[in-house]
């Protein structure tokens, strides 16, 4: 005997794979403002405010509003009524709201048509994780036809340590929806007559962040002026800067499928890319990205020749034929036609980029900078030496090599207790291995403390930083209220320690050379 069947899906499971895809606590801004642009919303308010049971997050917008369909839609999974990817809509899969899902409470407030829907769902992470579906009530009222847009009102959002008030800033916000979201968006770029423009307002209750009263922005990522010709030594190079594109470009695949690649971007010193608000490592951010619906999602980066380093270049490259994962991090579809004919084009385009004679004279410059800066270092004669040796009253170093010299003096002279450095390489951003103890530890050398943090070095593969002194400690507190490479940090003058949390707890020993000899 021979019957039919039908698999079956385990809804709850579903609901809580979904919801636990979205690992960033910051998501829930990004696929917030993705609805509401989606809903044509010309501004959007988001209010995040630290409560005992998780954070309260309140989104509001001037949309289209949602009727019946719309609301089941937001609650449901992979009922999208956004079914078509080529329409004006960043989501139409159903399952960036899911998001929501991990808090005590959604409330829904949404005006459309003369009709005002409520709906709530109370506990609905619990339920889940009891392997109940959660449910919600809908309560409808009429209201005046004119009234339009949509409320929403998370409650309790399970959001660990990403909006606690250590963690979270108007800076952090800033950069990350710069870098992660429609704020960040190229579109303008390509369409600049027809482009619709939204505003972004996000308030934070002041015990997370007093700093200033809100944050304003729009949704377009800008790139910083152009400056073609060299500036001032000694880094001439540093703020030159050109701008790329853009550029629409008709590709076809093997198999006969066909997109439309759009890229703009730019090829710039490092003053110049100091100036874009990147989100995690700064240095880590360049290169070139795929992109769908103008936001970045992945850096293709092995389409850019080896004899050009992919620092200097910053690149978004859109197609709307590229899928995505549920979260939107990763490109599912790296094994298809049409995502290789795009990586060909991109190395076509990138080749161009590279011959470019203002890229080479950019190059040229630097090399120059380097050869002038290097060739100045080595000028003092030993007799120079000598002379500053005997003028200064105590030993001070001017370079991280003369900080590891002054380390073993300070071993020389009885310092307590005594360290010493095994190996030491200026290339390399662990640049040194201290003993101490019987033990080695991968360590980081410098002048001052603060040029870890100038130079953009990580903390998480380094316990220890050797430093002559602190540096600016205004600007130690600056970076401790701001957070590092997406995670917080504290600095404890007193005892020598930084203590970093990025996902896990890290202590960090600093060792003051300087007070060695005290």
């Amino acid at each position: 005997m021979q019957e039919t069947k039908t698999p079956k899906v385990n809804e709850v499971n579903e609901f809580l794979e979904i919801a636990s895809d979205f690992e960033d606590p910051l998501e829930v801004i990004r696929e917030s403002l993705s609805n509401s642009y989606d809903a044509g919303a010309t501004e959007v308010v988001i209010t995040i405010r630290s409560r005992q049971n998780g954070s309260e997050i309140i989104i509001e917008d001037d949309g289209r509003g949602m009727g019946h369909d719309g609301l089941e839609s937001f609650f449901d999974l992979g009922n999208s009524t956004k079914s078509d990817p080529e329409h004006d809509s960043i989501g139409y899969k159903g399952h960036g709201t899911k998001i929501f899902y991990k808090s005590e409470q959604i409330v829904v407030s949404t005006a459309k048509d003369g009709k005002n829907l409520h709906a709530k769902m109370d506990r609905p992470w619990e339920k889940l994780n009891n392997q109940v579906l959660p449910q919600y009530d809908v309560s409808e009222e009429e209201t005046r036809r004119e009234n339009r847009g949509t409320r929403i009102k998370v409650t309790g959002f399970k959001s660990g340590r990403g909006f606690a008030p250590r963690s979270l800033t108007y800076n952090k916000i800033e950069h990350y929806l710069k870098w992660k979201t429609i704020a960040g968006s190229t579109k303008y770029h390509f369409e600049p007559e027809d482009f619709r423009e939204m505003d972004i307002i996000v308030n934070l209750s002041e015990e997370i962040d007093d700093s200033r009263d809100r944050l304003v922005t729009n949704n377009k990522l800008e790139f910083p002026e152009e400056q073609l010709k060299p500036g001032e030594k000694p880094f001439p190079e540093a703020r030159m800067c050109k701008h790329y594109g853009p550029h629409v470009l008709d590709i076809e695949a093997e198999t006969g499928d066909t997109t439309q690649l759009e890229i703009v971007g730019m090829v710039g010193g490092k003053d110049a890319r100091d100036e874009l608000p990147t989100y995690g490592r700064h240095s880590v951010q360049f290169g070139i990205w795929l992109a769908k619906d103008h936001i970045k999602v992945e850096r293709l980066n092995e389409a850019i020749s080896h004899d050009n380093e992919f620092i200097h270049f910053f690149f978004i490259a859109n197609s709307q034929d590229i899928e995505l994962s549920a979260n939107r991090e990763k490109i599912r579809n790296k094994s298809s036609a049409i995502y290789q004919a795009i990586e060909e084009e991109l190395n076509h385009f990138l080749s161009k980029v590279g011959s470019d004679p203002w890229f080479k004279n950019y190059l040229n410059q630097r090399r120059i900078a380097e050869l002038n800066r290097k060739a100045q270092s080595h000028r003092k004669t030993i007799a120079e030496r000598e002379e500053l040796i005997s003028a200064r009253d105590s030993f001070e170093p001017s370079n991280q090599t003369e900080v590891v010299l002054g380390l073993e003096r300070s071993n020389r002279e009885g310092a307590s207790p005594l360290i010493s450095v095994e190996d030491f390489d200026l290339g390399e951003d662990i640049n040194a291995l201290i003993e101490h103890g019987g033990s080695l530890y991968p360590s980081s050398v410098h002048l001052r403390l603060t040029d870890h943090f100038d130079e953009d070095k990580p903390l998480e593969s380094v316990n220890k930083i050797v430093c002559w002194e602190l540096g600016d400690r205004d600007k130690l507190r600056e970076i401790q209220r701001n957070g590092y490479h997406n995670g917080t940090i504290q600095f404890d003058f007193d005892n020598d320690n930084i203590v970093y949390e990025n996902g896990s707890k890290h202590d960090i020993s600093v060792i003051h050379v300087k007070s060695r000899f005290d």
